[in-house]
Parts: structure tokens; C-alpha cells; sequence
């Protein structure tokens, strides 16, 4: 059993709270409620106070305790629900003058937050700035949903089911019991593409891609906390998203296609699992001009490029004699659900591999500094597992899949 503190603030949603309280309860952990002033406005003292048979927590000195450090003390995960534009800058910039921003600052337990606003609020600059932050700190931040609004619009902001709430903050929470254990992976090789390749046109331009490898190196730090000797080959990746990795990650760099293919074949030898996140282009120009194209000022039409395939290499390894026990390919698709799982159980049956991770991607999904969506399908095709939320959470969540799985094949 863990101690949970659930800290309330002031916004219209925090009647959605008791939910999250009683769903913790339900899954056997002991939970204590920290409010702010505000939010008595709309769940008051006496509703908190039957649920979890204890006072709850408001007055920054009550009773000439520091409850706050108590709190802060026995806390094994602490979840705001609902948190406020006010509360997200509150957290971010360090201040202290509520019993909920006090016990975060006091507690070294990881911290949940889902926001509840308006949709100009939570889109606004500065929400999106403290929201950064707060993520780079190692905060869970999970996304609002979108629907009706208690202003009467509608659009994101609205806070995601209590019961989704609960669900993703004891995911939190097992994870960081994990941590606190033996490293999961241990004594494991474990091997990431990422980001995206270029195929060169010219000395200055080029074929690619909107992945910025976030995924990828998301992975490869999280297998590297787990106890793995990482081996990353990064493909076009900015240098400032490049310092999110630990330095006992090993890097290679490559650009196109078949400079992956090079690096992904020497690298496997020897790994224990393989995870392709990297967005190969499966085309390249059949050659590279040496010098830059020009505009001829006298002709109306374009050049036109004669394309190549370039080598898969998913199915290369996947069906080689160097294939690792372990490998997991990745597969970005837009369109309906439907379309999108009949693409993903396609490339599990075809690539040789033991799972696809199907990532959705869009306008606010999957490439980029913004939250992932991605299912896991077996080898069959079948949906075995859906990770949801930031590109650490959802990475955390396969490093425990790829431990998971190594471990099995031991037993």
C-alpha cells in the first residue's frame, strides 16, 4: 500500500476529484487530501473529510504544524486534479503559499497534473511554457481532453475522466516503485533508431521527415534508467533535443537511409532487443547531383526526380541470423482507427518482428514535443497494450514491456 496526496485547487472540475480519491482507495493505497482555499468553493471540507476519515489538508499553519511537511514526507505520489492555469504557473515558478504548491515543493515523490481551463488559457503561451517546464522538471503532465467547457464552449481543457486520472497516476506510481527496485534491465543490450532520414537531391537539399527522434531518444534514456547498455543511432536529431540523454548512452549519427541500414546491422550484433523508432524514408533519388540544381530562366517545366527503393531494414534484420530476441518496430500512420490497425497488423506480419508499435500521428499527435498515442500489436496483429501521454511516459511504459518480455523468454 502507498501514501497518495491528492491536492485540489480552485476550478469548476474539482467535483471530478472525489472520483480520482476513491479510485486509489479502490486499488488499496492510503490517500490524503491537500485543497486550496478556492476549492472549497466548489467540494467543501465535510465531502473530503468522509471520504478519506481524516481532516483535510488547507491552512498553511494549522494548528502551529508544518502539515505540509508531513505530508510532503509520507507521500509516495501526490496528483493535482484539477489544476489551474494559476496553479500550473505557480508550480512552475517555485511559489509556496498554498498547502497544495507547498507539499509539491516539500515532496521529492513524482508528481501528476491534470489541467482544467478554457481552451485560450491552456493554449496560451505561457500555459504551454509552464507546462514545458513543468514536464522538464520529470512532472506528469496529462493533457486535457477536449468537449464541452464549463464556460458553455467547447474545445480542450475539459479534464479527462477521473477514472483515466487514476488509471495513469498508479502507472506513475508502479514505475516508480519499479525504479526503487533492482534495475529491470539490468545486464541487457538494447539497441534505438531514431529520428529521420535524408536522402540527398543535391549538396543542399534533400528527401525526409517531421520526426524529430523525441520518441526514440525518450526510449533510450528510459532503458539506460532501467539498467540497459544503450547503443542510439540517431539520424538528423537537433543537438538540443540530443541532451536529453544520458551520457552513458552510446550515439552513432548517420544521415539517409542506407547509412542506418549500415549502423543498424553492426550495432545488433550481440543485442538483446532492437527498437526502430526512426522514420526511414522508403525512397531516395536514384543519385545525388553534385552540384545545385538551378532554374533554367529559359524552360517552363521542373526537374524530375527518378526515385529508388531504399532497403527495409525492419525486414532485413527481422528475418536475418543476427536478429536479436527482442525486436520492436514502430509504424506512423494517419486515418480511422480501423485503417490504422489493419496497416499495423500488416507490417507485424510481414516485418518478422515480435511487436509494431502503431503510433497515430497528426497536427497535435505523435511527431514533435507533443503527446503520443500508440498501440502495441503482436506479431498477429493483436492490440496487446496502449501507451498514452508524454514521450517519457509512453517510454517508460515500453522499457517495462521490453523487460517484461526478455524476462519471459528465461522462464
Amino acid at each position: 500500500m502507498a501514501t497518495i496526496v491528492v491536492g485540489v485547487t480552485g476550478g469548476v472540475a474539482a467535483f471530478k476529484a472525489p472520483i480520482v480519491v476513491r479510485e486509489c482507495q479502490r486499488a488499496g493505497h492510503d490517500v490524503y487530501v491537500a485543497a486550496t482555499r478556492a476549492s472549497l468553493e466548489f467540494v467543501g471540507r465535510s465531502t473530503w473529510e468522509g471520504i478519506t476519515s481524516r481532516p483535510v489538508a488547507v491552512e498553511i499553519a494549522g494548528e502551529g504544524r508544518a502539515e505540509h511537511v508531513e505530508l510532503a514526507r509520507v507521500a509516495d505520489l501526490i496528483i493535482i486534479v484539477p489544476a489551474t492555469a494559476n496553479t500550473l504557473a505557480r508550480l512552475a515558478s517555485g511559489f509556496a503559499d498554498d498547502m497544495v504548491s507547498l507539499t509539491v515543493l516539500a515532496s521529492d515523490a513524482p508528481v501528476v497534473v491534470a489541467p482544467a481551463m478554457h481552451s485560450n488559457m491552456w493554449l496560451a503561451p505561457a500555459t504551454q511554457a509552464n507546462v514545458a517546464t513543468l514536464r522538464g522538471r520529470g512532472v506528469h503532465v496529462i493533457d486535457p481532453a477536449s468537449g464541452a467547457l464549463g464556460s458553455g464552449d467547447s474545445g480542450i481543457g475539459r479534464l479527462p475522466e477521473p477514472e483515466e486520472i487514476a488509471r495513469r497516476a498508479l502507472e506513475v506510481l508502479a514505475r516508480a516503485e519499479k525504479a526503487d527496485s533492482a534495475p529491470i534491465l539490468d545486464g541487457r543490450t538494447v539497441v534505438v533508431t531514431a529520428g529521420g532520414t535524408r536522402e540527398p537531391i543535391d549538396p543542399v537539399r534533400f528527401l525526409g521527415n517531421k520526426s524529430s527522434g523525441r520518441q526514440g531518444l525518450a526510449i533510450a534514456a528510459a532503458a539506460a534508467r532501467s539498467g540497459a547498455t544503450v547503443r542510439l543511432i540517431a539520424a538528423n536529431i537537433d543537438d538540443s533535443v540530443m541532451t536529453l540523454l544520458p551520457p552513458s548512452v552510446e550515439v552513432t549519427r548517420v544521415g539517409s537511409a542506407l547509412d542506418m541500414r549500415e549502423a543498424t546491422m553492426a550495432q545488433v550484433v550481440g543485442a538483446d532487443a532492437l527498437v526502430m523508432t526512426a522514420a526511414v524514408a522508403d525512397f531516395r533519388p536514384q543519385s545525388a547531383q553534385a552540384s545545385k540544381m538551378k532554374k533554367d530562366p529559359a524552360r517552363s517545366d521542373a526537374p524530375v526526380l527518378h526515385l529508388v527503393r531504399n532497403p527495409d531494414i525492419l525486414f532485413e534484420v527481422g528475418h536475418s541470423n543476427i536478429r536479436p530476441p527482442l525486436v520492436i518496430g514502430f509504424a506512423a500512420e494517419t486515418g480511422t482507427d480501423e485503417e490504422i490497425l489493419a496497416y499495423g497488423a500488416d507490417k507485424a506480419a510481414r516485418k518478422g518482428v515480435d511487436f509494431i508499435c502503431l503510433n497515430r500521428v497528426g497536427a497535435t499527435v505523435g511527431f514533435g514535443d507533443v503527446p503520443n498515442d500508440i498501440r502495441l500489436l503482436d506479431a498477429s496483429g493483436r492490440v496487446v497494450g496502449r501507451y498514452t501521454g508524454s514521450k517519457d511516459e509512453v517510454a517508460a511504459g515500453l522499457a517495462d514491456q521490453i523487460a517484461a518480455f526478455l524476462d519471459s523468454l528465461e522462464r
